[in-house]
């Protein structure tokens, strides 16, 4: 099969999931081509398989906002047209949905198109009037459409009234990415008196209530002297910083800002927090369950199908901050049942989300789009 992928290239878990979807279905022997405004960075060194074809927008004084989805309209149909791409498929509603409708246009119905929903391009940007008809016509005009939980694929029937059946394919994490060494030189740095070590991942927006996670910390730290190490950066960080020193707990409080790999601080951790307001799945709990770190997060959204209580992970209502210390401590003052819980953690993310298994849902999706329609008659 030869694919298009579309998707925004920063560190998000859109962008994270449609690169390594792409990279897997090229090691399967597929040509993949990404079409982006920069390459990818989880993407690296382009291998075998895969080609980049990066979006550019010409400047003109006449535009006060440069109209992005037209120029990726443009450059997918030309991709297409030169490359024979038999499928686009587009990661985040906005605004590539309506690209590649747009391209399909230009190109007289072809190539088939599916879009992948990942969460707030349907329940923050896609809801807001101003996007909603533009984005519930992408997503109803697509071949295929699929949601990361059944969480996000009932929002997107309630929020922008799609009619249309939407797949439920979860993310996917590779266990193999987790590195032990790797790991065990980040705890030695973040954690050098050998104390628990907790740790949470985002992009520090107010719907990822970071203050919760100080709060957390702050009630562990006080019963179970420990280090908390915050990756990532954002629009709450200050706001961070000034609680951790205006508590005193400034000296265990380690913001590291964006790193990469993020497995090898997620996986330095004895504990992951995630006790967001709104989570359609929740890749970074996914990642450090890979790593065999047990998850403390909220009921939110889509966590509810990635964390099952007692089964590496526990979740609570959101804004329960005391429940989730109380957890947090009675785990890490029993080393036998965190052990437990950090085997079934690293068992349920392989078992349940492992990249063969739900790649392999994705490529039986595109064969059956790609497949011939038998003659009528």
């Amino acid at each position: 099969m030869r694919i298009g992928v579309t998707c925004y290239p920063t560190v998000g878990g859109s962008g994270v999931v449609a690169t390594e979807l792409g990279l897997e279905m090229a090691r399967r022997g597929h040509e993949v081509h990404f079409i982006c405004y920069a390459l990818p960075y989880r993407l690296g060194r382009v291998p075998p398989g895969v080609t980049f074809h990066e979006v550019t927008v010409p400047a003109y004084p006449l535009f006060q906002y440069p109209p992005y989805s037209l120029a990726l309209a443009s450059q997918m149909a030309d991709a297409v047209r030169n490359h024979s791409i038999e499928l686009l498929h587009v990661h985040y509603a906005i605004p590539h949905a309506i690209s590649a409708y747009l391209a399909r246009e230009i190109l007289g119905g072809v190539p088939k198109l599916v879009v992948t929903l990942h969460g707030t391009d349907i329940t923050v940007v896609g809801a807001d009037p101003s996007f909603l008809p533009i984005v519930r016509l992408g997503i109803e005009r697509a071949d295929a459409v699929t949601a990361v939980s059944h969480s996000l694929a009932r929002q997107t029937h309630e929020l922008l009234g799609v009619t249309r059946a939407i797949d439920v394919i979860p993310n996917f994490v590779d266990a193999n990415r987790c590195d032990a060494d790797f790991a065990a030189a980040h705890r030695r740095r973040l954690s050098p008196d050998g104390a628990p070590l907790l740790v949470h991942a985002s992009n520090f927006r107010p719907v990822k209530r970071i203050m919760d996670v100080l709060e957390v910390f702050r009630q562990v730290h006080a019963e179970v002297p420990s280090h908390l190490a915050l990756v990532g950066d954002g629009p709450d960080r200050p706001a961070a910083e000034k609680f951790v020193r205006g508590t005193g707990i400034a000296h265990r409080v380690e913001f590291l800002g964006n790193v990469t790999p993020v497995e090898g601080v997620i996986g330095a951790g004895d504990l992951f927090l995630l006790p967001s307001g709104e989570e359609s799945f929740g890749l970074a709990a996914l990642e450090a369950m890979a790593c065999g770190v047990p998850v403390i997060t909220s009921d939110a959204g889509g966590l509810p199908e990635l964390v099952a209580n007692g089964d590496g992970g526990f979740a609570f209502p959101i804004g329960d901050t005391r429940a989730m210390a109380q957890q947090a401590i009675a785990l890490l003052k029993d080393r036998g049942e965190l052990d437990r819980q950090r085997h079934l953690a690293r068992q349920r993310a392989i078992d349940k989300f492992s990249t063969g298994r739900v790649v392999d849902l994705y490529e039986a999706l595109y064969q059956r789009l790609l497949a011939p329609r038998p003659a009528l008659g």
